[in-house]
């Protein structure tokens, strides 16, 4: 089951009527805590539970959101006082912004997409290069930026920012083109917005490339968002848990270099969700 897959699972199990957002103080709380901090949040595909548990689950662990929902799930979210860091696009992650067939689809629904994000107060809206398909990298380069280009008036005007993610074309997603930071950043040059950005995935970085934290810092004026996972196995990244990337001095990084957007919680885990998802929360948590 992929990601897009499960969200459509989790919208049959929500309400998807429009509620009036929560202004609790409770959710102040939540919002003063992470105030000097980046901000926490999780995706909701992988947690493979109704969204109305996991957004309780979140709020009471105390994270600030939750992502890659689809935009009529989004006021769900907000009743419950969180909110949502990055809606679901209209691209996928096989068929994105590398073919120009795709752009007469792409721009005018990306554009009332992210019309629609602002006035949801969504700050970000996760986007895909697409697979190769024997493309060449230089192409692929090209023929995104055209496409990007052409919506990021819609994106400064409405104040959202685009993340394109990256992606391992190794285990999980083959073929897949934005599948190094180098190309990612070079793309975000051309594009030449600052409401175009990456989504650093620290699993998939980890499968393509390692030297994340060296990465992190080096490309740091590119990254929008970040997701986390442990290496290898895509789970749980707790200490006794046999994986090589070491969250704590992860996180400390982001921490450093000021970046003040989201973190999002994105493992599949294999033990209990929220308690699971708690404990990669405070490991990921900086003072």
């Amino acid at each position: 089951m992929n990601r897009r897959d499960v969200l459509k699972t989790i919208a049959a199990a929500s309400s998807l009527a429009v509620f009036t957002p929560d202004t609790s103080a409770a959710r102040n709380k939540n919002a003063a805590s992470s105030s000097g901090s980046f901000k926490h949040s999780v995706c909701a595909w992988c947690y493979r539970m109704p969204l109305e548990k996991l957004i309780l689950g979140a709020k009471k662990i105390g994270l600030d959101s939750v992502e890659l929902l689809n935009l009529d799930q989004i006021p769900l979210v907000q009743k419950h006082g969180l909110t949502c860091a990055v809606a679901n696009g209209p691209s996928s992650i096989p068929n994105g912004f590398n073919r120009s067939e795709n752009h007469k689809r792409y721009v005018p629904a990306f554009i009332k997409a992210i019309e629609q994000c602002a006035a949801l107060n969504v700050p970000n809206i996760i986007c895909f290069s697409g697979n190769r398909r024997g493309q060449s990298d230089a192409e692929g380069l090209e023929i995104c930026a055209q496409g990007l280009k052409q919506i990021m008036s819609a994106a400064e005007k409405n104040k959202v920012t685009v993340v394109m993610e990256l992606l391992n074309s190794k285990i999980n997603h083959k073929d897949y083109q934005c599948d190094h930071t180098e190309w990612g950043v070079e793309l975000v040059k051309r594009v030449g917005s600052e409401r175009f950005k990456l989504l650093y995935d620290i699993y998939h970085m980890q499968v393509m490339e390692g030297d994340v934290i060296r990465n992190i810092r080096r490309y740091k004026d590119y990254i929008g968002h970040y997701h986390t996972a442990g290496n290898p196995g895509r789970n749980e990244f707790e200490p006794q848990d046999v994986q090589e990337l070491n969250y704590t001095a992860i996180s400390k990084t982001i921490h450093d270099i000021g970046f003040r957007g989201y973190l999002g919680q994105e493992f599949t885990p294999r033990r209990s969700p929220l308690a699971s998802l708690a404990a990669a929360v405070k490991i990921c948590t900086v003072s």
